[in-house]
């Protein structure tokens, strides 16, 4: 355990501070004081004591799951929210109630999203040579309001490097329908593209290559912010029923890693099932679900 006194008002001389501002081991400063049993997990958690200000904690108190009750089950929720489990039936399955669900969703997402920042500072440190990415389309609530999920991955590895979810107005036989019912949608999607393409900036070097479909807005957005990159353009195809139509009807698919991706997508968020009645009712929930299993994917599903 980091020898860190959870006290900010705890006046500490500098020498006394390793390089992570932690006391050190040999500053004797923090001792054990005892410890306690948590009948939750079943383990005994050991007390300390910092003698420079009197202050008492324990190991717990510098974890992140510090003061969650249910502590123990934050890693199968993030499992079942990752394998196509509705909130519902996860509360039954784990026998709690469904407000405990419904905040270790936000406690969950907020996590993976930090962990996924410091992913991508690590990946910044050695340049991704070839990058897809593509549009998946969802909806809130209806048809009638269409979402747009702009997804990018790593070609060789399928590792998802991030996402944007934006608002876009229906199109064709929706189109009409939706304008009488909710009025004018704005498109936010060349928000989103702006976005995900600062975010990939520092992951991609003047020799990496991007592959996408024909979709001629994408070209202004990556000369805007991924100068002397390489961008490929494949043309579009016909789903096929398995992968959940997203998929190619093709012998050799250019987008395959992509295209399997928003495939695993589709069959592990229950949200995005093609047939479902879990809709999203809001986009930061999608949001929120699309990071919990972003982390889940690049760190289980993809690894060896």
């Amino acid at each position: 355990m980091k020898r860190c006194c959870p006290n900010p008002n705890c006046n500490r001389e500098p020498s006394l501070l390793n390089s992570s501002g932690c006391l050190s081991p040999r500053s004797r400063l923090i001792i054990r004081k005892g410890s306690y049993y948590r009948s939750r997990d079943r383990r005994f958690i050991t007390k300390y004591l910092c003698k420079n200000c009197g202050r008492h904690f324990s190991s717990g108190t510098l974890s992140p799951d510090f003061r969650q009750k249910k502590r123990d089950l934050n890693h199968v929720v993030v499992q079942l929210f990752s394998s196509g489990v509705s909130q519902r039936r996860m509360a039954r399955l784990l026998q709690v109630n469904p407000k405990t669900i419904a905040r270790k969703f936000r406690i969950m997402a907020a996590r993976a999203r930090a962990e996924h920042r410091l992913r991508l500072n690590e990946l910044a440190q050695s340049p991704i040579s070839e990058i897809q990415f593509d549009d998946l389309e969802t909806f809130e609530h209806t048809k009638c309001k269409p979402l747009s999920v702009t997804l990018a991955v790593n070609k060789k590895t399928r590792e998802i490097l991030g996402f944007q979810v934006s608002r876009m107005p229906a199109s064709g036989r929706l189109a009409e329908i939706s304008r009488r019912k909710y009025g004018y949608r704005k498109d936010e999607r060349p928000k989103g593209w702006d976005l995900l393409f600062r975010t990939l900036n520092p992951l991609v070097h003047a020799g990496s290559i991007l592959e996408s479909d024909q979709n001629p807005h994408y070209p202004k957005f990556i000369k805007r912010h991924l100068k002397n990159v390489g961008h490929i353009t494949h043309p579009g195809a016909r789903g096929a029923i398995t992968g959940q139509g997203e998929l190619k009807k093709l012998v050799f698919d250019p987008l395959f890693a992509l295209n399997h991706t928003c495939a695993m997508l589709r069959a592990n968020l229950n949200r995005l099932f093609r047939r479902t009645w879990c809709t999203t009712k809001k986009p930061e929930g999608l949001i929120d679900h699309l990071s919990i299993y972003l982390r889940y994917h690049n760190t289980v599903l993809i690894r060896p």
